[in-house]
């Protein structure tokens, strides 16, 4: 499982030009299922967003979390974070989850946030979509769970 999580200050996702989710604070995070994706992926993609110290403590320093900061949680389905792009100039997404089993681990990543007391809006899954933001820092950060399998392997 992937995520691309962005602090923002301000987000919001279009499709067919009505606003269908928004936040005023918190991460603006796109989220990619992989064919190999299991529950522990799952479990540690949540643990990780909710806990994260990527928000400013009263120092001004990185130290507090998503549920410290009392933030909310914009998900964005993109499956073009699975792009291979070592070939040619044309991106590959045979990594991607087929679309029904990324719809359902989509389903349950927000799920599982709602579970974490984390107030969340959500974009449409398979819609094309229209997503404003503003970058808070800038943070943006990657979030991959075969890096956590890597790093066991080391």
């Amino acid at each position: 499982m992937r995520a691309l999580i962005q602090r923002v200050t301000q987000a919001s996702v279009e499709v067919e030009g009505e606003v269908v989710g928004k936040i005023a604070g918190g991460l603006l995070l796109f989220f990619a299922a992989g064919r190999q994706d299991t529950a522990e992926d799952l479990d540690y993609l949540v643990r990780k967003v909710v806990n994260l110290r990527i928000f400013a403590d009263e120092a001004g320093k990185m130290n507090r979390s998503l549920l410290d900061a009392g933030g909310e949680v914009l998900v964005v389905s993109q499956f073009t974070l699975y792009a291979d792009t070592r070939k040619g100039n044309r991106p590959s997404f045979t990594g991607a989850a087929d679309p029904d089993e990324g719809r359902r681990w989509y389903e349950r990543f927000i799920e599982a946030l709602l579970r974490q007391g984390v107030h969340v809006e959500t974009g449409e899954f398979g819609e094309h979509m229209r997503v404003a933001l503003v970058n808070d820092g800038p943070v943006t950060i990657w979030l991959d769970s075969a890096e956590r399998k890597r790093s066991r392997r080391a």
